[in-house]
């Protein structure tokens, strides 16, 4: 009997009440709640591992203008295989894989 009176004291504590309140609205209600929390750090992680592979992709690019404007053999080649251009007297063949056409 005594145990639970000084339980129902503390309970009733307008402190304890107070912070109580306080801990389940933070947590439940609040703009800035736990689960908004949890939503926004997995979208954080993903935004900053599309960063890392835009970056990766602009080194790359980056990379290949600077090797087109400096090499003529890397510029006949990107010219060959992205615009199928060609000689004076040259037959192009175009051979696609069936797995990457699309039924």
């Amino acid at each position: 009997m005594v145990i639970m009176k000084k339980t129902l004291k503390i309970l009733t504590n307008k402190y304890i009440l107070t912070l109580l309140c306080f801990t389940v609205w933070m947590c439940f209600f609040d703009q800035r709640d736990i689960f908004n929390t949890i939503e926004q750090k997995s979208k954080l992680k993903e935004l900053m591992n599309k960063k890392r592979y835009y970056e990766q992709e602009i080194a790359t690019a980056q990379k290949e203008l600077t090797d087109l404007q400096n090499n003529s053999a890397a510029l006949e080649k990107f010219a060959r295989e992205k615009y199928l251009m060609k000689k004076n007297g040259e037959d192009i063949y175009i051979i696609e894989d069936s797995n990457l056409i699309k039924k």
